[in-house]
């Protein structure tokens, strides 16, 4: 009979946590290649070189591929013939792991979990708890898969419950315009259908941990329905326009994944989950005889080229006006640098309820741009650790008041801004920019000094003020309120049906 120590369990899930957060698997990194490759956008082509260089980078140096380290689910299979020596509970085991790997001094993970999701919604510190699903199967040994997911995917999770006689088809393709580009593609699209409500999320959430194979499939043809189901999807998300980072262009989907399920005949679930260019997943077996063993993919399987920002305007913020910014158009390159505030959810919903208040604030935001991100933790010599930018239409509520009653120039996030806000930029002649989500470690190397200035008890969330040389961003919308989130799109599904 095999036994399973806890110490094993532990270390193994702590070490899958390490190894996932800067070792992207090897078949995205080639999927994501040909993509780059055959890319005819320019603005995209740049996107996903970055995306490229960042995991090399990260892949080197052991540091996170994105700032969102994500929240832990693991999907354990238990066989039921395995003994335990432990004096923990499986969820026990996993979270002790989970809080190893983001204390993890040499390579700090971000904590963005938080208790009390209505109410305090403070943060764990550590990450935990994960969620945790369990299968009892038959046989000895334990199998894990074990993923660390972003927010700015998962927010994009859909679901519906259409008629038997409904196309799963029609329904995707009228879904995924409205998921914008917050799960910064390219990635995937997991889908579940059948079963119930709850049983086609799971489906749609584990069929993301699947090796990418579609050029593989596509090559070879269809041999059941649910392999031309996935091929016809690909294709025609794809068809759509949507690009990289939503700045239009031919590749939005390196692949579709699909489970099914017996359901009940009046009824057909069918939940859509996306996987970012972030993705991170990867599966173990626990035999007894000790922690997984995780070889490091081969540096060879990652392009070996250079990110050299485009040719792009550079921009002092210290001495930037709202002429200059009114110059600027949707797809300039600019290279900032100069002193740059942060701040996301937790100190915008803190600075309204102190404008509402009549409160000074802590910062002056006067004629000064704020970065939508919550980084990592700097370790050894760095400044700041990963730092790309976080799901800008979250900060779409706030935002007239903040360009009304703060003086703020300039934002800089990721994917596209709400009506409410383009409104807003164009009422105060301000100006919305785009960093590439999936870039964070890149992003980092061009902030040189990095101190909180404000709010210091929302750890991650706290406002930062970042000391930054030559960060390339993309202008998405002007001052004009043109976004080219709208355009790039527009322009690259017209393309598709010439």
């Amino acid at each position: 009979m095999t036994t399973l120590r806890q110490e094993d369990f532990i270390q193994s899930i702590a070490d899958a946590l390490q190894h996932i957060s800067y070792f992207h698997p090897v078949d995205y990194i080639r999927a994501l290649k040909v993509a780059w490759e055959k890319e005819a956008s320019p603005a995209a082509k740049d996107a996903m070189a970055q995306i490229l260089v960042n995991s090399r980078m990260c892949a080197t140096h052991h540091r996170p591929i994105c700032q969102d380290t994500g929240l832990v689910t693991v999907f354990l299979n238990v066989g039921m013939h395995l003994r335990w020596e432990t004096s923990l509970s499986l969820e026990e085991m996993v979270n002790e792991g989970v809080r190893r790997a983001y204390l993890f001094p040499d390579n700090k993970l971000r904590a963005s979990v938080v208790t009390e999701p209505i109410g305090k919604r403070q943060n764990t510190r550590d990450n935990t708890p994960a969620v945790v699903h369990v299968r009892l199967v038959p046989g000895d040994t334990l199998e894990a898969h074990v993923s660390a997911k972003g927010g700015g995917s998962e927010n994009k999770a859909k679901f519906a419950m259409l008629n038997p006689s409904d196309s799963v088809v029609d329904w995707v393709l009228q879904t995924v315009p409205t998921m914008g580009a917050g799960w910064c593609p390219p990635g995937m699209l997991g889908l579940g259908i059948g079963g119930t409500p709850e049983k086609a999320m799971l489906m749609a959430k584990e069929s993301l941990m699947e090796p990418i194979d579609m050029l593989e499939l596509q090559k070879r043809g269809p041999q059941n329905p649910i392999e031309a189901l996935r091929i016809q999807l690909f294709e025609k998300v794809n068809a759509l326009g949507i690009g990289a980072q939503g700045l239009g262009g031919l590749t939005t989907l390196l692949d579709v994944k699909i489970r099914e399920y017996p359901t009940h005949a009046a009824s057909l679930p069918v939940a859509l989950i996306p996987n970012c260019a972030a993705t991170r997943h990867l599966h173990f077996t626990l035999d007894g005889s000790g922690p997984a063993l995780l070889p490091p993919p081969p540096l060879e399987e990652w392009p070996s080229f250079d990110y050299r920002p485009s040719q792009g305007l550079h921009v002092n913020l210290d001495t930037l006006t709202k002429e200059q910014v009114a110059s600027w158009k949707p797809g300039d390159t600019l290279l900032l640098s100069g002193r740059l505030l942060t701040g996301r959810d937790a100190a915008h919903q803190r600075l309204s309820h102190m404008l509402h208040a009549g409160q000074p604030l802590p910062v002056n935001f006067n004629n000064r741009f704020i970065y939508y991100v919550g980084p990592v933790d700097a370790v050894r010599d760095e400044a700041v650790g990963p730092a790309g930018p976080t799901t800008s239409t979250r900060m779409d509520k706030y935002t007239r008041q903040m360009l009304a009653q703060t003086g703020l120039l300039g934002m800089v996030g990721k994917a596209e801004r709400g009506q409410v806000a383009i409104d807003a930029i164009r009422e105060f002649k301000s100006v919305y920019l785009i960093a590439v989500g999936g870039a964070a470690y890149l992003v980092s190397k061009a902030i040189s000094a990095a101190r909180v200035v404000a709010f210091e008890d929302l750890g991650m969330e706290a406002i930062y003020e970042f000391v930054v040389k030559d960060m390339p961003v993309t202008v998405a919308v002007d001052s004009q309120g043109n976004s080219v989130h709208k355009s790039g799109p527009e322009k690259w599904k017209a393309k598709e049906k010439k």
